[in-house]
């Protein structure tokens, strides 16, 4: 997987884009719980008081607190509140605080104080220690309070070393009863101000709801937003690197010889060029979306976690290993069937594509049901792969929501023990559980890729296969170029071939020489090494010894393109493509004319089907040429290497599906056409009369050449051409010849 991550370099800015969106995502869906907890502590049970922050405070309770208040923070607390008295308040001001007309009040105005954090921290203890003094949490027994004197006189008269110790006193007792006792009291001392001051608190109650709610709402909505926005980039990138890799997997493979061909087999490129491919594009896909995302969510809810004043994390540890385990037993299972799938998949198109190519042979071997059999063999197989992954999947998924409630329920049982003990309140239990599952449901989200991440693994190291397989004909690095003053001149220097892993050569000491305007003939048994001969000039192989030389220089010294470019090939098995006759044709000469066009089907006697078409040249021809004879294929074939007009022709075995006729007037018609071109032709042929008249004719036998010569030279010289001939025509024949 990490050799192709190349591949996503083009859409670097993109990638990041998509990290930072996922970054807010999380942060916006992390301060959900947060908000919801301020509703439920706040807004709910507190009334809508933010305990945090005192907006307006009577003068007479100011006092009271300046008697506990640190001296910096009295000095903090006048320059961040006014004090305010009907003649200086404002009408607004009348209208919300109905009391300034009977006492002044300290309102808060300077709320972007760089110190306010300190006062905060001991203005909340010091209105929980107001609170609890009035309403006798705190016994004042002890003190010697004169009789008629209220009990905050009295303080105001003491040493501050007293009351420091009295306030250090308060402190250890709220930290035994815990942070929600402070939080509580603190409340209750704004509510009960509030109510004082006349402030209408079903309005503050509210307004502190709704207003959490649009929070929570927008925060929502760029949630969404983000989500949006990161799937429409995850699929452009994902489509993006897998077009890229198609299209370099495409290339790769049109560079490669028969030896890779065979190494591989058609079915199993189809398969990496496709199947393997969608399987990494819809795995980037879930891997910007959730992989990279589920992370920072699990991060982002553990920090939050951590930083709650309740120790109820090892719930959560305990979780996350027991869904670990559950996500690794899975992978060990599971990762050898994913591969054992891909495999199947290559052996079923395998299968699939020998019995459509081959369907007209299985019909008229009634072999229907054989084939049927097999196919059923790999599809049961496969069938079962699948079936076994999805079981795990099925499994796996409830396996971990069952964890994940289990865990829920000992977050509540053990939690009741903590709100009892005022260490937390009912929001934060909520807003708790809420990170939790955001915890564990990151894991989950990487469950359900992990059943995918396996099969884009191993499809992955396919295609690196196909990428990194080193093709063993290559240009070379500093290509030569042809020239025109030893134009169509091909000639082989002991020449001989061996297929790779092979044990003896295929062709041995392989020696002769061309000129543009001659034809050159090869002919012998069966597996004599012909078509491997004719291979060697446009380097579809590579010799093993010896050297091809075309117009005096070595085709390895060549770029194939340039190469290819001066040679008109047609192969042994005709092929046509899906498209039109002339489009057929112009695969030789993309700007080739309709006349073109016509002067070679003349040539190739393939102008009289032509022309008896309703169509023309414009006859749909599907893939690979099903809807014409063998016949018309191969002059087809042999009409589209003419409108190529190349220095060098080769014809292998390209006229065997042709009557005699036809086969006289196509070589006529074709001898005419190469001596006014001055084009070099290559000849392999079966047949004794279709060779007879070349200037050259090579005899291969067990792949070395026997007899070199003109027809009439062979007959004298060489036993295996005199015996082919025999075998294939009269005494009479051969003389008259």
């Amino acid at each position: 997987m990490i050799k192709l991550l190349k591949y996503l370099k083009p859409f670097l800015l993109s990638l990041i884009l998509v990290v930072s969106l996922l970054f807010v995502q999380a942060q916006c869906e992390l301060a959900l719980p947060d908000y919801m907890s301020k509703i439920v502590n706040n807004g709910i049970q507190n009334s809508g008081i933010d305990e945090s922050q005192i907006k307006v405070l009577r003068d007479s309770e100011y006092q009271k607190l300046s008697l506990f208040l640190e001296h910096d923070n009295i000095t903090i607390f006048e320059e961040m509140y006014t004090l305010t008295s009907k003649h200086t308040a404002s009408s607004k001001q009348l209208e919300t605080y109905p009391l300034l007309e009977e006492e002044n009040l300290w309102i808060l105005t300077n709320t972007n104080h760089n110190q306010k954090h300190l006062l905060q921290e001991d203005l909340s203890f010091v209105m929980s220690m107001v609170t609890a003094l009035e309403s006798g949490l705190i016994d004042t027994n002890q003190l010697p309070t004169p009789e008629n004197i209220h009990i905050f006189d009295f303080l105001a008269s003491m040493p501050k070393e007293d009351i420091a110790t009295m306030k250090t006193r308060f402190k250890v007792g709220i930290e035994e009863m815990g942070p929600i006792i402070l939080s509580g009291t603190t409340a209750s001392f704004v509510r009960n101000e509030y109510e004082s001051i006349g402030m209408n608190m079903q309005k503050i109650q509210s307004d502190y709801i709704i207003q959490a709610g649009i929070n929570m709402l927008l925060i929502t909505l760029l949630a969404s937003l983000c989500a949006v926005i990161i799937g429409f980039l995850a699929a452009k990138i994902a489509a993006g690197f897998a077009k890229n890799v198609r299209e370099d997997i495409f290339k790769k493979v049109q560079g490669f010889s028969s030896n890779e061909f065979n190494k591989f087999s058609t079915a199993s490129l189809i398969t990496r060029t496709t199947n393997d491919v969608q399987q990494i594009q819809g795995v980037i896909v879930m891997f910007l979306r959730i992989v990279v995302f589920a992370p920072i969510m699990g991060v982002g809810a553990v920090i939050k976690v951590l930083n709650s004043n309740v120790s109820l994390t090892w719930i959560i540890t305990l979780i996350v290993v027991i869904v670990l385990g559950i996500i690794l037993t899975a992978f060990t299972v599971a990762m050898p069937k994913f591969k054992q799938s891909q495999t199947l998949t290559d052996k079923l198109n395998l299968v699939v594509r020998e019995s459509l190519s081959g369907i007209l042979v299985i019909r008229a071997f009634n072999n229907e049901q054989p084939e049927e059999e097999k196919f059923d063999e790999v599809n049961i197989d496969i069938t079962k792969v699948n079936i076994f992954i999805n079981r795990i999947m099925v499994v796996l998924m409830p396996l971990m929501n069952f964890v994940l409630n289990c865990g829920i329920l000992l977050l509540i049982w053990f939690s009741s023990t903590q709100i009892d003990l005022g260490n937390m309140q009912v929001g934060d239990l909520m807003a708790y559980i809420q990170y939790t599952m955001q915890i564990v449901m990151s894991f989950l989200m990487i469950a359900m890729v992990s059943i995918m991440l396996p099969r884009a693994s191993i499809s992955a190291t396919r295609i690196s296969e196909v990428l990194q397989t080193k093709t063993e004909i290559t240009d070379p690095i500093h290509p030569l170029s042809f020239t025109n003053s030893k134009k169509g001149i091909v000639e082989f220097k002991n020449v001989s071939f061996r297929y790779p892993g092979a044990e003896a050569d295929v062709l041995h000491n392989i020696s002769f020489q061309t000129k543009p305007g001659e034809i050159t003939s090869f002919i012998g048994s069966t597996g004599s090494g012909k078509s491997t001969i004719i291979n060697l000039i446009p380097r579809f192989f590579d010799v093993t010894e010896g050297s091809v030389l075309v117009n005096g220089i070595d085709v390895r010294e060549v770029a194939q393109h340039e190469l290819r470019q001066r040679i008109g090939f047609v192969p042994q098995k005709s092929t046509l493509f899906n498209g039109t006759i002339a489009s057929n044709l112009r695969l030789g000469d993309e700007e080739a004319s309709i006349e073109t066009l016509q002067i070679a089907a003349e040539i190739a006697q393939a102008s009289e089907f032509i022309n008896s078409s309703v169509d023309g040249y414009d006859t749909f021809i599907s893939q690979g040429g099903t809807n014409v004879s063998g016949g018309q294929k191969q002059r087809l074939s042999i009409a589209r290497a003419i409108v190529k007009n190349p220095d060098i022709y080769i014809f292998d075995d390209s006229f065997s599906a042709l009557d005699f006729k036809t086969d006289n007037l196509l070589r006529t018609a074709l001898t005419k056409s190469i001596k006014e071109s001055n084009s070099t032709v290559f000849l392999v042929g079966q047949r004794v009369s279709s060779i007879m008249n070349s200037d050259q004719i090579i005899v291969l036998d067990k792949g070395e050449i026997v007899g070199i010569g003109k027809h009439h030279e062979l007959m004298k010289t060489c036993n295996i051409y005199q015996e082919i001939a025999y075998s294939q025509l009269s005494k009479e024949e051969l003389d008259h010849e």
